[in-house]
């Protein structure tokens, strides 16, 4: 049975900033954010008759932006399409939100972006946007160990990626776990 209390214009009005802006993270390109933002919405208004309830809405988005994105690498059929595509090249359009950062936060987006897909997501999940590790479970579809333990690692690999970048200030980088 369906389960839908919702339109789609509401959830188009109440999430699709959110859902842009976690997509920008993945992908680090602001056409191709707008783009899957909008399929993201395209892909909600073919399930929504179908959506049971059985996750929050939120959830639910963040599963289909999340596939989306690994879609998209799939189609390019390159296995370091996210590494590439989140090089901060000069001669590309650096997205306005990391324009205005301080250096130091530039830093570690870039680093961020440096890290292999699942540590990004996690890291953006847990410690960007503060998902509780039940909530990112259900997201990246994964336990909450696997979210524990990935979490860890991923946090590992990014102090180890600022280090490599210059960040030699240990109470700096201790700020991320």
């Amino acid at each position: 049975m369906a389960y839908s209390d919702k339109t789609l214009e509401d959830l188009f009005t109440e999430y699709s900033n959110l859902m842009y802006r976690f997509l920008l993270l993945m992908v680090n390109n602001r056409e191709e954010a707008e783009d899957l933002t909008q399929e993201v919405f395209i892909r909600v208004q073919k399930a929504l008759p179908n959506f049971k309830g059985e996750s929050s809405y939120k959830t639910w988005l963040y599963t289909i932006a999340r596939n989306l994105v690994y879609d998209h690498c799939r189609k390019k059929k390159t296995m370091n399409l996210l590494k590439n595509l989140a090089r901060f090249d000069r001669s590309e359009p650096i997205p306005q939100e990391i324009i205005e950062m301080k250096e130091q936060t530039q830093l570690l987006y870039k680093a961020l972006l440096e890290l292999k897909l699942p540590y990004r997501e996690v890291i953006i999940l847990r410690k960007i946007k503060g998902y509780q590790i039940s909530e990112t479970a259900e997201i990246l579809g994964w336990t909450d160990s696997k979210v524990k333990t990935t979490l860890h690692r991923a946090l590992h690999a990014l102090k180890n990626e600022l280090m490599k970048m210059g960040w030699n200030n240990d109470d700096q980088v201790n700020f991320i776990g």
